[in-house]
């Protein structure tokens, strides 16, 4: 080697040095910058970790960043000296619940109040999607599963919280149920295109999102090119039509087929793929397709679910997103209220009818409409949900919540209140009440509103039940919802992703609804 070549090297040699010393340097900076993740210990309550299993009691729930870190006796349980120490002695610690049919965003459907309401505040659509989504965090709904609304502020709220920008519950959402139109469709709303207003066309359009009615027309191959343009604008889930919206008639929305496209495909992309389909054909149709879920399968227009469905929903595993809270609580107390007045009403009008006192009396029967007008003010459809859910549940199939609840219309163009089993949040905690109605233990109701909904949103794995590793969204009850399941309602502590969010202060940006 040269002389030159020597110095060379050795110059080299010394850069590299001071580069690793350097470097080494740096990563020792960088280690004593980042701060230690946050330590919380819940300290002396009643774990009901929603497994199902017994309680256990006088126990410690240790929180390290956004995850349990152990689970365990008090006794036997080491509490980091830095923890901040929540007390629950004599208070009872569950997973945070999930709601897996909810619909948060502003989607205009329904009275002209909701449609006044879309077109006055469209511009704030994410505020307001937000808004709603804290409302169910503020009663303890730590996931959502919007099954219905407009997909694009429902990404952009369901990613601000993913990445810490917002408070809010854990949002998955689907956009569209693929094969309707929007709001103002022939499809959602048995409304003719040709009595549509220019806004209303453009705001169908906004909510469907190119996965409208026209799906329903393709052949099996356009279909699953339609189905992949839709899954790449960011669904977690997809919900499809396996019937009309609307009931009386109701007709089945896709062939087996073109269903058969719509479940494989999802499933390529590793998610659920679940249908509204409300008449027996129509939703075994959907079951044949392989679908992973069903939305309200108690509602079947009328007909009493055959145990041979039951048994291949069971079978299969398929989860029931069950509309609970319309079907009991101050929901049945109120239909068996209004069955009274309408039983007096019909007897009345039927006694009028066939007695005028002038005329002849002319015998006729009903016709089917007057029949179908009859049995809705009877709750004959109603009555038959609830039996059809009791079914359900006693066959021992997954059962999860799914209310249906909504934001709705703003306080300026409402008329009448809207019914408390109906608002988001407090809905849900009314249907999971609604559950041990129904038949349920509290327990079970509590594995059906935590882990189960954990299993329809894909993330058992990482929420859902109380576990060491799992993500911390956890609640501590001021009463024991295994002795009375109202105790729910008695949220002392709201820990989401394992910080404590105080509720009072939710939502956040308030425009329609009002802190605690």
């Amino acid at each position: 080697m040269t002389a030159s070549s020597r110095r060379r090297a050795l110059v080299v040699a010394a850069f590299l040095t001071v580069l690793t010393v350097f470097g080494a340097q740096l990563l020792r900076a960088a280690a004593e910058l980042q701060a230690p993740e946050p330590v919380t210990a819940i300290v002396g309550g009643t774990v009901i970790d929603g497994n199902g299993g017994p309680p256990l009691k006088d126990a410690t729930v240790v929180i390290e960043g956004k995850r349990i870190k152990s689970v365990g006796p008090r006794a036997s349980m080491v509490v980091p000296k830095d923890a901040v120490t929540i007390d629950a002695t004599g208070k009872f610690i569950t997973p945070g619940f999930v709601d897996t049919n909810v619909h948060v965003s502003l989607y205009g459907g329904g009275a002209k109040d909701r449609k006044e309401t879309s077109v006055r505040y469209q511009d704030a659509s994410a505020r307001l999607t937000l808004e709603a989504a804290q409302m169910q965090l503020r009663y303890g709904i730590t996931t959502i599963r919007d099954s219905y609304g407009a997909l694009l502020p429902l990404i952009e709220v369901r990613d601000a919280i993913a990445r810490g920008a917002a408070i809010g519950p854990r949002l998955l959402a689907a956009g569209n149920i693929v094969g309707w139109g929007g709001p103002y469709s022939i499809s959602f709303a048995q409304i003719n295109e040709r009595d549509l207003s220019l806004y209303e066309e453009q705001f169908t359009d906004f909510i469907a999102q190119g996965a409208g009615e026209d799906l329903m027309t393709m052949y099996p191959e356009e279909l699953r090119v339609a189905i992949n343009k839709y899954l790449d604008k960011g669904p977690n889930f997809i919900k499809y039509g396996g019937t009309s919206h609307w009931s009386n008639p109701t007709f089945i929305g896709f062939s087996p087929d073109a269903q058969k496209v719509i479940v494989d495909e999802t499933h390529k992309r590793g998610l659920f793929a679940e249908t509204h389909a409300t008449s027996p054909e129509g939703l075994k149709l959907a079951i044949q397709a392989g679908i992973d879920l069903i939305q309200h399968p108690e509602v079947l227009d009328g007909r009493e679910m055959s145990d041979a469905l039951i048994a291949q929903i069971r079978d299969r595993k398929i989860i029931g997103s069950m509309l609970v809270s319309s079907i009991t609580g101050e929901a049945w107390k109120k239909h068996l209220k209004d069955k009274e007045a309408a039983k007096r009403r019909i007897e009345e009008r039927d006694a009028q009818t066939a007695d005028s006192g002038l005329k002849k009396n002319v015998a006729r029967s009903k016709t089917s409409a007057e029949k179908r007008r009859d049995d809705q003010a009877l709750g004959v459809e109603m009555e038959m949900r609830r039996r059809n859910a009791q079914k359900i549940i006693n066959a021992g199939c997954v059962v999860t919540v799914g209310t249906d609840n909504y934001a709705g219309a703003s306080p300026e163009y409402t008329r009448t209140p809207k019914p408390m089993w109906q608002e988001p949040g407090l809905g849900t905690i009314i249907a999971i009440e609604g559950l041990v109605e129904l038949g349920m233990t509290p327990a079970q109701a509590i594995v059906s509103a935590s882990r189960n909904g954990a299993i329809a949103s894909k993330g058992l794995k990482e929420f859902g039940t109380i576990e060491a590793g799992k993500v911390a969204d956890i609640l501590v009850l001021g009463g024991d919802p295994l002795t009375d399941i109202s105790n729910i309602r008695k949220l002392a502590v709201l820990i989401r992703d394992g910080k404590t969010i105080d509720r009072t202060r939710l939502p956040t940006d308030p425009v329609m609804y009002r802190p605690e």
